[in-house]
């Protein structure tokens, strides 16, 4: 959702369509391949520059020293994104790895807390956290939020008409 939200807002995002849109994410992956490659060859950087890139949190560890980094961090109820990684392997015949969900929950809040105080250390990543729950139930005030803390020259209605409540499926009960 956010990727699509800053790239209709008005910051290109830095995409490969390898992977497609499917019934788990209908409206695209808005992935970059080589991210995940970071650690090994981060020549990709140099197409990034003035680019949104989406990042699993623990590759943001990858990313050099070099360079001045925004880091618009989704946070999400963890015990939600378990159930939708959940859901996506057992479609995709893949069965979870059988942790119980407070193991692995547990696991998730290790690594962000791990990269929260890497970036805290690391003077050049600026970050901003905003809540995927909140962007869904009051979505005014966080786009408001990501604007400001990316210049301030978005496009805040095109955003806005991102957000597609009808997509929150996999909600904690």
């Amino acid at each position: 959702m956010m990727m699509q939200m800053l790239d209709n807002g008005g910051i290109p995002a830095l995409i490969d369509n390898i992977r497609q849109a499917d019934e788990d994410n209908p409206k695209g992956y808005y992935e970059f391949e080589a991210v995940k490659q970071t650690k090994k060859d981060p020549s990709w950087l140099a197409q990034s520059q003035g680019k949104v890139v989406k990042m699993v949190h623990l590759l943001l560890l990858d990313l050099p020293p070099d360079r001045a980094y925004r880091v618009v961090f989704m946070r999400r109820d963890l015990r939600e994104v378990v159930k939708s990684q959940n859901v996506m392997l057992e479609r995709h015949g893949k069965g979870s790895d059988d942790l119980p969900e407070d193991k692995i929950v547990a696991m998730f809040e290790a690594q962000i807390d791990k990269v929260d105080k890497y970036i805290r250390e690391h003077p050049c990543f600026r970050m901003l956290q905003v809540n995927y729950n909140e962007m869904l139930r009051s979505p005014g005030p966080q786009v408001q939020a990501v604007n400001e803390f990316l210049g301030g020259d978005l496009d805040t209605q095109a955003m806005l008409q991102v957000i597609d409540p009808a997509l929150y499926r996999n909600r904690r009960a």
